[in-house]
């Protein structure tokens, strides 16, 4: 029974250690929309939660993708609680052919790193 429970253990040990970074996107009350136009300024909050907690990489390493959208400014990263961080983003609608607007994050460590993706719609 030792040997059960000490395997049971160390797998969810490691499967705590190999788990990626979190990262979630919030759209604000005052930009929240159904659909966008070109041109529309959205605010957005961006939170990585390290979900490993002794990430090599800072977090100014995480890298921003827009299809459609574009950051126009952005705040500094603030460490709200230990291991989790979050700044604000406004983020112009340019558009594009799908009408599918998405913004990406990423983050590429050693321990798998982290994804998330802000999907909004525009209006054609």
């Amino acid at each position: 029974m030792k040997r059960v429970l000490a395997l049971v253990f160390v797998m969810v040990a490691m499967a705590a250690t190999a788990m990626a970074c979190e990262i979630e996107f919030e759209v604000s009350e005052k930009s929240a929309k159904e659909v966008y136009t070109a041109g529309d300024e959205i605010i957005v909050t961006v939170k990585v939660i390290l979900t490993h907690r002794n990430c090599d990489i800072g977090i100014s390493d995480t890298d921003f993708e827009g299809d459609g959208l574009k950051i126009k400014q952005a705040t500094k990263w603030t460490e709200v609680k230990p291991g989790i961080w979050e700044r604000k983003l406004k983020v112009e609608v340019t558009g594009n052919e799908s009408g599918d607007l998405t913004l990406s994050a990423s983050r590429s460590c050693t321990k798998d790193g982290g994804y998330g993706i802000l999907e909004l719609k525009e209006k054609k």
